[in-house]
């Protein structure tokens, strides 16, 4: 049997796009949450893996792109399957990494373009600027953080209310 050429065979291949993001936090344990001028909601400061790039590396250049915060990039908190929805037909593989405390706003430079503004929040008050299914990840992540653990959900989409989750070392 001959085989099958590389292209042809990657080409047959499922596929997913990567996001990195980063969970930071004030003194206060507030979560710092971006508004993006392209979404209706809130969201963790991040964005699309690019070629070539691990997810850290993608984690460490959104802050420096959308918020002018040099952080270092901790460890990773979770890591979060979501499927196609909406005008996105891949799934999205979501990589959240601890990137720390912060004292507020104070050196945060907001990237205009894309992001309206940025904010520290509460669980609770979050509720209301984020999709079920990210506030699930955020519930998780701070208590991946507080336990030492990683996190693996699978499934979220906007109005989601269950899901797998499990949790790592």
């Amino acid at each position: 049997m001959p085989l099958m050429p590389p292209d042809d065979f990657y080409a047959q291949l499922n596929k997913a796009l990567l996001g990195a993001a980063a969970f930071i936090t004030d003194p206060s344990d507030r979560v710092l949450l971006v508004k993006p001028n392209y979404r209706d909601h809130w969201l963790w400061p991040g964005g699309h893996v690019d070629e070539g790039e691990t997810p850290d590396q993608a984690c460490a250049r959104e802050l420096i792109e959308e918020l002018g915060l040099r952080l270092p990039v901790g460890r990773l908190l979770g890591v979060h399957w979501v499927p196609p929805f909406g005008d996105r037909p891949l799934p999205l593989v979501d990589f959240l990494f601890d990137c720390g405390v912060v004292p507020g706003r104070d050196g945060i430079i907001l990237q205009e373009d894309e992001l309206d503004e940025c904010g520290f929040f509460e669980p609770d008050e979050a509720k209301a600027l984020m999709p079920s299914y990210l506030l699930w990840r955020l519930r998780t992540a701070l208590e991946a953080r507080n336990r030492g653990t990683t996190y693996y959900l699978t499934g979220g989409t906007p109005g989601f209310e269950g899901g797998r989750a499990g949790q790592g070392t």
